[in-house]
């Protein structure tokens, strides 16, 4: 039998939750920037940017990512 293919989560065909294919780079774009804004503002702090790293955890599952 054919070897299984690597699950690739920017392959619309393997992922529909990602129709547009987006590499985990480009993915998010909103809950990127205000979270990397939150890391550059306050450090790796603890805590200070928790609510901000779920949300964009949140959104990058939601597109399939596994993260």
């Amino acid at each position: 039998p054919a070897p299984k293919e690597k699950y690739d989560p920017t392959n619309p065909k393997m992922n529909p939750l990602n129709p547009q294919g987006l590499k985990p780079c480009c993915a998010c774009p909103e809950t990127k920037s205000a979270r990397d804004a939150c890391f550059l503002q306050n450090g790796s702090e603890e805590g200070k940017c928790a609510e901000l790293l779920k949300k964009h955890v949140e959104c990058m599952r939601g597109l399939g990512f596994n993260i």
